[in-house]
């Protein structure tokens, strides 16, 4: 019988990826939606005919057990959260209501449901994954960071991963879960949100280099990251539920670039000279800057076996080629349109 594996935050990029990855290895995959969200809408639409979706919220603790009881998964991978760090500045409460105390009710509903995190149906115990954050890091005391590294979040987003990080290695120590956290570094696609400092980018670059706009406006270019490619990442997740022992993982690359990096690969990919169309905004900046996030994955690539096959200069030039064939859709679509019609 293939294996079940239930996605939170099915919707978002590294869902998006997840899906596609656990079903090209057999399982049947269900993703968690919230009533009102119509699955042909968002980024699995291609798949909504191979996936199968249940109701429910991390707000709401019944709605969570009541799906963990339908699908009966053998992995939950718990990927829902608001991922834009900016935003947990504007809804502090909101962002560790859904990346804190979701990370809770996701173990509880599968300790009510498995017995104390006891084995179940013949022996099969379900299997958690928690989404952390090198955000965690924050003002990092040693640089690269690792799975020893203390924590030191510089924002709500990261103070909440923190605690969904904590509360999953607590469920593991205190009820025999099989539960593990990946601390996965920035990880960007094509498939990545708009707001996202490496989508803003490739996005403008695409549209300046097809006429709809002439400036980029950033904040922060010596910020400086360990960037990956989701697809990647994904994979890493899966191989860690695959392990006879639940832990922690750092994942990353390995290597440091800089926002100033990504404007220059980016805009040198379309023949532009960067400078003449990013402007600095002040307004952007962080009230508390993270400066260097850089992760060692020697533990991932030994236990695991997982090592990026993407670089940096590789997954900026495949996301500005990405927009490049949106915006040129947008162009065409612009062109097609009788005169007054915007």
């Amino acid at each position: 019988m293939a294996r079940r594996a239930l996605i939170t935050g099915i919707t978002g990029q590294d869902g998006s990826y997840l899906a596609e990855h656990l079903l090209n290895e057999g399982y049947q995959v269900w993703g968690l939606i919230r009533g009102q969200a119509n699955p042909r809408k968002v980024r699995v639409s291609r798949l909504a005919s191979e996936l199968s979706f249940v109701d429910g919220d991390l707000m709401d603790q019944s709605s969570l057990v009541s799906a963990v009881e339908k699908v009966q998964p053998d992995e939950v991978y718990n990927l829902g959260a608001i991922s834009f760090v900016p935003m947990s500045w504007q809804q502090p409460e909101l962002v560790t209501e859904i990346n804190g105390m979701g990370v809770l009710r996701v173990l509880e509903a599968i300790r009510m449901v498995s017995g104390l995190g006891a084995s179940r149906n013949g022996g099969t115990q379900i299997r958690f994954y928690q989404a952390s954050s090198s955000e965690m890091f924050g003002k990092a005391v040693e640089t690269p960071q690792r799975e020893s590294t203390p924590f030191h979040p510089r924002s709500p987003y990261g103070v909440a991963k923190a605690y969904g990080h904590f509360i999953t290695r607590n469920y593991r120590e205190s009820f025999g879960m099989y539960a593990v956290s990946g601390m996965l570094f920035n990880h960007e696609s094509p498939r990545r949100g708009a707001e996202f400092v490496t989508r803003k980018i490739s996005l403008a670059v695409a549209r300046i280099k097809q006429g709809f706009q002439d400036k980029l406006h950033l904040g922060n270019l010596e910020a400086v990251r360990d960037w990956g490619f989701a697809g990647d990442y994904v994979r890493a997740m899966h191989l860690m539920l695959q392990q006879p022992e639940g832990g922690d993982y750092v994942i990353g690359t390995g290597q440091m670039h800089s926002v100033r990096d990504a404007v220059e690969i980016a805009f040198a990919h379309v023949g532009l000279n960067w400078q003449d169309h990013v402007v600095i905004d002040p307004a952007l900046v962080r009230p508390a800057e993270v400066e260097v996030l850089c992760a060692d994955p020697a533990i991932a690539n030994a236990r695991l076996g997982w090592k990026p096959t993407v670089n940096f200069p590789e997954l900026m030039r495949m996301m500005v080629d990405c927009d490049l064939t949106m915006v040129s859709r947008e162009r065409e679509y612009a062109d097609l349109m009788p005169a007054g019609a915007w």
